[in-house]
C-alpha cells in the first residue's frame, strides 16, 4: 500500500459565543488523546453531509440545536496520523439554540482566540488556531 492509510473525515465547529470566545471541549478518559482540547464535532455517518453531522453532533455533544444555514466553513486540517488520515473541515457558528453542556461527561470551556494555544490540542487542531486568531 505505499504507506497509504484510510482516510477518516470529521468535521469540528468553532462554537463562538456573543462576548467572541470559542467553545472547547476535553477529550474524556478511555479514548485516543484523552486530556486534549479540540473543537466539538465529530465522524460524519454514512451518506451524511458535513453540515448534518456537524448539526447532529452538537446536538449529542452539547445539547444545542442549530441549523446549516449557520455554519460558515471557515478551513480544514489535514493530518496523518498512525494508521489513517485525517481530513477535518472547521465550521464556525455563531447562530444556536440554548446553552452547551458536556451530555458525554467531557468538560468545556470558553476560551478568548488568543489563548487557544494555552491548551493542549490533538496535533491535526493546532493548525486551525491560526485562522482562528485571525478571524476575531
Amino acid at each position: 500500500m505505499n504507506g497509504e492509510r484510510p482516510l477518516l473525515v470529521v468535521v469540528a465547529c468553532a462554537l463562538i459565543d456573543t462576548d467572541n470566545r470559542i467553545l472547547l471541549t476535553e477529550r474524556p478518559a478511555g479514548k485516543s488523546l484523552a486530556g486534549l482540547w479540540e473543537f466539538p464535532g465529530g465522524k460524519l455517518d454514512s451518506g451524511e453531509t458535513p453540515e448534518a453531522a456537524l448539526i447532529r453532533e452538537l446536538r449529542e455533544e452539547l445539547g444545542i440545536e442549530t441549523q446549516a444555514a449557520c455554519l460558515a466553513p471557515l478551513t480544514f486540517a489535514s493530518h496523518s496520523y498512525d494508521g489513517f488520515h485525517l481530513l477535518m473541515p472547521l465550521y464556525v457558528c455563531r447562530r444556536y439554540e440554548g446553552i452547551p453542556s458536556g451530555r458525554e461527561g467531557q468538560r468545556l470551556k470558553w476560551v478568548r482566540a488568543s489563548q487557544l494555544r494555552d491548551y493542549p490540542m490533538p496535533p491535526a487542531d493546532e493548525p486551525l488556531i491560526a485562522h482562528l486568531v485571525d478571524l476575531l
